[in-house]
């Protein structure tokens, strides 16, 4: 179903989105992590997003690969929402109350293959739920934390993959593939995903921003969970002018 309206959709993919901005507003502030103390600018955001996207290619991820992110709100978290998108993997939020069976059955039917999460959230610790669900993931081939060693070390494989591969990597995609998998709560049964392109998510976060009027001189306050499809927008309604 579709309807006629006066502003064009955007037709790029998340990647072609970003770089746009970026080369259109490179020192201005792109995202600030008040609890750490970090920011970034366009321009370094572009370039973590492309460092952590050559580390996804050369840890051999492919197009329409499951990357699930179970996590707390970080800026890593963002780094991977924006790097999966990139190399054309699909990232699967997962929620960070989810218990030990509820895990294993998302990371399961989804078919994650990897993992990016917390250290623990609320007394539940993370490293320990994921060795008792991993003899039942098959397709589970690896698991990163943040705030861990095992971060860095992977983010320094990007060094390994050429700008020119990750380019390659990028003419394959399509705005309509694709990138995201959003469960619901599970209240009425077991969490069911639903599928959305980049197409979805770009417009979305822009409709949103064209409907309450942002201009690049706002800045937004995202406090509520990332894994949340309201924050998943939200993320994208300043990257998407």
């Amino acid at each position: 179903m579709h309807g006629t309206g006066g502003t064009a959709l955007l037709g790029d993919t998340i990647g072609a989105n970003l770089a746009r901005t970026a080369a259109t507003w490179p020192e201005r502030e792109a995202l600030v992590d008040v609890p750490a103390g970090r920011r970034w600018t366009y321009a370094e955001f572009a370039a973590d997003v492309e460092r952590l996207a050559c580390a996804l290619l050369a840890c051999g991820v492919a197009k329409g690969d499951r990357v699930g992110v179970w996590a707390v709100n970080r800026a890593e978290w963002v780094l991977v929402q924006y790097a999966t998108a990139q190399v054309g993997a699909i990232m699967v939020n997962v929620n960070p109350a989810y218990r030990t069976h509820e895990v294993e059955y998302v990371l399961r039917q989804a078919g994650v293959s990897l993992l990016f999460a917390s250290t623990e959230h609320k007394g539940s610790d993370y490293r320990a739920m994921v060795d008792e669900v991993r003899p039942k993931l098959p397709e589970l081939r690896r698991t990163v934390y943040f705030g861990d060693p095992g971060w860095e070390e992977f983010t320094a494989l990007g060094a390994e993959v050429s700008a020119q591969r990750l380019r390659a990597r990028e003419a394959e995609l399509s705005c309509d593939d694709p990138i995201n998998i959003q469960y619901t709560s599970g209240t009425t049964g077991f969490p069911k995903g639903a599928t959305l392109s980049h197409h979805n998510i770009l417009n979305n976060g822009f409709f949103v921003g064209e409907l309450v009027a942002y201009t690049e001189q706002d800045r937004i306050c995202v406090p509520v969970p990332f894994y949340h499809c309201f924050d998943c927008y939200s993320l994208r309604v300043h990257l998407a002018a």
